[in-house]
């Protein structure tokens, strides 16, 4: 079953000039791209993030309520510091 995208991704990457799809590469949830704010670039191919068999924050929101999901996010965010752009991506769309 494919990765349901979020209406918090969608807007987390909108607020960024940036666009979300459904990935392309096995075991990864999303490939990002560059949006519509920067017309010379806009589809250009950034990087494909969110591993398949982990929650992410909306999914915990969803699932587990909003108390759930903001611990998870906090643990979430002690372990990954954002230090690759894929991780920052992730940090940003997805926690």
């Amino acid at each position: 079953m494919a990765y349901q995208i979020q209406p918090y991704t969608f807007e987390r990457a909108r607020e960024v000039g940036l666009e979300v799809r459904p990935s392309t590469r096995k075991g990864k949830k999303l490939d990002v791209f560059v949006g519509s704010l920067d017309p010379r670039h806009a589809g250009q191919y950034i990087d494909s993030i969110g591993a398949i068999g982990y929650k992410d924050y909306p999914t915990f929101y969803a699932t587990e309520g909003p108390a759930v999901a903001k611990e998870h996010q906090r643990r979430y965010k002690m372990r990954h510091t954002g230090n690759t752009l894929g991780e920052l991506l992730a940090l940003w769309l997805l926690w």
